[in-house]
C-alpha cells in the first residue's frame, strides 16, 4: 500500500510539478497532519531522473511550509488568544499563564520554533503556540523558513541518492530522525546552559 501510495504521489508531483510540491507542503504545515516525507522524498527521486531542479523543489518546498505555517499561526493568533482569553478559565487556564507563554515565546521563541520544525510530529504544531503568544513575526519567519529548509534538503536528497529503494528509504529515514532528535537535544541542552552563564553575568 506504501509503494502504491509513493507511485501515486510521484505520478501527481509528475502531472502538477513544483505546484503539486508547493500544495502538499501547504497543506503538510499547516494544522492536516500529512507526511512531508511521502511529497519530497518522491520529488527527490523525480529531480535524481533529470525531470525536476532540485533548487526548484526547494523553492516550492519551502513557499509552502511557510504559507502553512502562517496559516496556523495566525489561526492562533486571531482566533486561538481570544478564545483562550474568554474561555481559557474554564479549562484552568488563566490569564497569567497566557502572558507566561508571551514571555517565553519573547525570549525563547527562535530556537523553540527552529527545533519544533525539525521535529516529526510537532513541525505542524508549533506555529500554534507562537501565533498564541504573539511571536515577532519576523523572527518567527526566519527561523521557520530555517527549520523548514534544513528538513527539505534532507529528505529531497534522501529522494535524490536512494529514489525507489523502499527498504533502504525507511532505515535511512529512521537513522536521519534519530541522529536529528539527539542533535536538537544536545543544541537544546547547550542553549539552556548558555542563556543560565548569560544570567550568571
Amino acid at each position: 500500500m506504501l509503494k502504491e501510495l509513493a507511485a501515486d504521489l510521484v505520478d501527481l508531483i509528475l502531472d502538477w510539478g513544483y505546484l503539486g510540491v508547493f500544495v502538499l507542503m501547504t497543506i503538510e504545515s499547516s494544522f492536516i497532519p500529512f507526511p512531508s516525507e511521502i511529497v519530497l522524498i518522491p520529488a527527490g527521486y523525480l529531480a535524481s531522473k533529470g525531470e525536476m531542479h532540485i533548487g526548484m523543489i526547494m523553492l516550492s518546498a519551502l513557499g509552502g511550509s511557510m504559507i502553512g505555517a502562517f496559516i496556523n499561526y495566525y489561526l492562533a493568533l486571531l482566533l486561538g488568544r481570544k478564545i483562550l482569553s474568554k474561555y481559557g478559565k474554564y479549562f484552568f487556564i488563566k490569564e497569567n499563564a497566557l502572558q507566561k507563554m508571551d514571555d517565553y515565546f519573547e525570549k525563547h521563541g527562535h530556537i523553540s520554533t527552529f527545533i519544533g520544525r525539525l521535529l516529526p510530529g510537532i513541525r505542524q504544531l508549533i506555529s500554534i503556540p507562537a501565533g498564541l503568544a504573539r511571536m515577532n513575526l519576523a523572527v518567527f519567519s526566519i527561523y521557520t523558513a530555517l527549520g523548514a529548509s534544513l528538513w527539505a534538503f534532507i529528505l529531497v536528497m534522501l529522494g535524490y541518492t536512494i529514489g525507489e529503494n523502499q527498504e533502504l528509504l525507511d532505515a535511512y529515514l529512521k537513522q536521519i530522525t534519530f541522529v536529528v532528535v539527539v542533535i536538537l537535544v544536545l543544541l537544546a541542552l547547550w542553549y539552556i546552559r548558555y542563556q543560565k552563564n548569560k544570567k550568571g553575568v
